[in-house]
């Protein structure tokens, strides 16, 4: 499946709703893990802001991405970000759209807090 880089260097990037843990299954509750390393996925709302236009992006993170300090309105970096497009069929309507993914969500105020 494709997976396109994203280009966050431009963007305004502020955290929309604190993260939360992946649901897979809504029905049992079943949280999702990474196919790969087994890690307990999260999502990550975020408001981003680019050439005038803002929309909130749900992306998916794995656990040990998130820093600590994600509350709303902190501004973030998002590290290795893609957009997967995606579609499938469920009792009998097409449903399309693009899934966001990063490997972290970085607050920037902490960042910057030690930097200083």
């Amino acid at each position: 499946m494709r997976q396109i880089p994203v280009d966050t260097s431009a963007a305004t990037v502020m955290v929309a709703q604190t993260p939360e843990p992946k649901v897979r299954d809504r029905r049992t509750g079943e949280i999702a893990t990474d196919a790969e390393t087994g890690a307990k996925l999260m999502t990550v709302n975020v408001m981003f802001a680019l050439n005038g236009e803002v929309e909130i992006l749900s992306i998916t993170v794995p656990e040990s991405g998130i820093s600590e300090d994600l509350t709303m309105g902190t501004p973030v970096a998002l590290t290795g970000l893609i957009a997967r497009p995606w579609e499938n069929e469920f009792n009998g309507q097409k449903r399309h759209g693009i899934a966001f993914r990063a490997v972290a969500v970085t607050a920037l105020t902490a960042a910057a807090a030690k930097a200083a």
